[in-house]
């Protein structure tokens, strides 16, 4: 299926703690508008989508706009919300620090998956064992 004209994409390696590298494609609807008003400064949680209050929202771009501000661009990933602003060096370091927090639980997350994973997977293989259901062929 050709895409749409009213999307566009790109793509985001990862690589995990186990050393393996992961491709996230992030996709991106041309139609979606911000849907609401810009934030007051100093007075903002930039995790925060400004539509639907959901805490994970995150940044799509940010560049230096001055000596202690940072033009930011965040998205909500539950309601394609997006914001595009400029914000003291405060606001944007609580950010970073939540983003900071948020990598942290996702990679914390993770290794308890992988744990878990591995764990079943090793039973079954013990269990495999025992009924002699695995011959040298398997290998």
């Amino acid at each position: 299926m050709p895409p749409s004209p009213d999307h566009q994409h790109h793509v985001r390696r990862v690589v995990l703690p186990s050393g393996k590298t992961i491709e996230v494609v992030y996709f991106e609807d041309l139609a979606v508008q911000e849907r609401a008003a810009p934030p007051e400064p100093g007075s903002v949680d930039l995790h925060v989508c400004g539509a639907c209050a959901s805490e994970l929202a995150y940044p799509v771009e940010w560049e230096e706009a001055g000596e202690e501000d940072w033009e930011v661009t965040v998205r909500c990933p539950n309601c394609e919300w997006r914001r595009t602003g400029v914000y003291a060096q405060d606001t944007v370091e609580r950010f970073d620090d939540q983003l900071d927090r948020g990598t942290e639980a996702v990679v914390r997350d993770l290794k308890r998956l992988m744990h878990a994973n591995m764990e079943l997977e090793i039973e079954r293989f013990v269990e495999a064992l025992e009924a002699d259901l695995i011959v040298p062929e398997d290998f």
